[in-house]
């Protein structure tokens, strides 16, 4: 091995979370979603669509801002039960469908391959009608659930969709995507394109777990008879210098690394101002669910920050080292065991277990279980950006733990 590849190794390995053998293992770290079993979404609801009869002046008033046919979806009528919800998910869900600076093609490739990931029927339903709208033909969308494998794809959208598979499998690109998606695209189209896959993958868990169920108007229903399959290298190592470089100037770096996009972060700043500032969720349980899925999707600066000066993990009575155990650690409280348990089905499943739902509904009400799925799954997005993006942390940020033997 050279010299320069030498450095290179060992400074991947000193990046990387130390992980001591026999101290932490499966039952803290889930396995990544699988490569060949597509997550199953629920056939009825979990959470009605709210009658447009129980509409009140706030609601009417959303449904006019964000159906853009004049007519409410079941997606949109299903956020509608928090309002604050929809406030948060759909100005980002519009600029990355109607304003982004992809070609609306390149668009519904990345959102149906991350439908087709996700298991979601709705997402798959309303975009296909879409993409057929951007010129997509019927043999393409049969294609797009095949995978970037199958034979026919220009070789700039067979690398789209594997960044698709990429993201959702190992919550980051790898750097030969990376380097081939920059070949065409400037920095913008980069970050549009990859938070098209997180924010919809963000949409899809978060609709698969509350049961959002396709309009009776739209028969496109995901294709069937073709085989699951992601076929995606083994994650790389973090990345130790940034791709996206934050802007100069005070503030935490995800913050100026997501402001050289302004057009893309001012609406996607309102998706997690409703996690620090509008949800019911106690900070504790907040926290909770943000450490466990940061360290699920191993996004060390995420945990830097939510055990850091951001989030205060500690100050709100959350143990860092119970959250990296996990929902099996011994002696753990059954409610905590279910919150962290929540976070560990949305990366692995795409979707909250019957059974870890109903553990969470002995405390929670509706708004309070559908925000604690929203918390999860906006961060899930946010540690797929933060990896992929290679934000840095500081040099006295808190890194993962390293995990006694007792």
């Amino acid at each position: 091995m050279s010299a320069t590849k030498w450095s290179s190794a060992l400074l991947a390995c000193l990046a990387a979370p130390v992980l001591l053998s026999g101290q932490i293992g499966s039952k803290a770290i889930p396995d990544r979603p699988p490569a060949d079993t597509r997550p199953i979404a629920l056939a009825k609801p979990r959470v009605a669509p709210l009658p447009e009869a129980q509409w009140t002046a706030a609601q009417k008033e959303l449904a006019a801002t964000f159906s853009r046919d004049g007519r409410a979806d079941n997606q949109l009528r299903t956020l509608l039960n928090v309002p604050e919800i929809v406030e948060g998910a759909l100005p980002v869900t519009i600029y990355l469908t109607e304003e982004s600076t992809l070609s609306p093609r390149h668009r519904e490739l990345l959102i149906l391959r991350t439908a087709w990931l996700c298991g979601s029927q709705p997402l798959w339903a309303k975009h296909a009608a879409r993409a057929r709208g951007a010129g997509l033909s019927p043999d393409e969308l049969r294609r797009i659930a095949q995978g970037p494998d199958a034979a026919g794809w220009a070789p700039f959208e067979k690398t789209l969709l594997q960044a698709a598979d990429q993201l959702y499998r190992n919550s980051s690109v790898n750097d030969a995507t990376w380097k081939s998606l920059s070949a065409q695209y400037d920095l913008e189209h980069l970050m549009d394109a990859v938070e098209t896959v997180n924010h919809f993958t963000f949409l899809a868990l978060l609709y698969n777990s509350i049961g959002v169920q396709p309009d009776e108007g739209l028969a496109d229903r995901l294709p069937a008879n073709i085989a699951y399959r992601i076929n995606v290298p083994n994650p790389e190592p973090a990345l130790t210098v940034a791709r996206v470089d934050p802007n100069p100037g005070p503030g935490i770096a995800v913050g100026r690394t997501f402001a050289r996009h302004a057009k893309l972060n001012q609406p996607r700043s309102r998706r997690s101002n409703y996690i620090n500032r509008v949800s019911p969720l106690s900070p504790r349980h907040r926290e909770m669910l943000i450490l466990r899925i940061g360290w699920d999707c191993q996004s060390e600066y995420e945990w830097a920050q939510h055990v850091g000066t951001v989030g205060r993990a500690r100050d709100h009575g959350a143990d860092p080292m119970l959250i990296a155990r996990g929902p099996d650690a011994p002696g753990i409280d059954p409610f905590d065991a279910a919150i962290l348990r929540s976070a560990d089905e949305l990366y692995r499943d795409a979707i909250v277990s019957d059974k870890t739902w109903s553990a969470l509904g002995a405390r929670f009400d509706v708004k309070s279980l559908m925000s604690a799925v929203y918390t999860v799954a906006s961060y899930r997005a946010t540690s797929m950006s933060l990896r992929t993006y290679g934000v840095q942390l500081d040099p006295n940020d808190e890194r993962f733990p390293r995990m006694d033997s007792r």
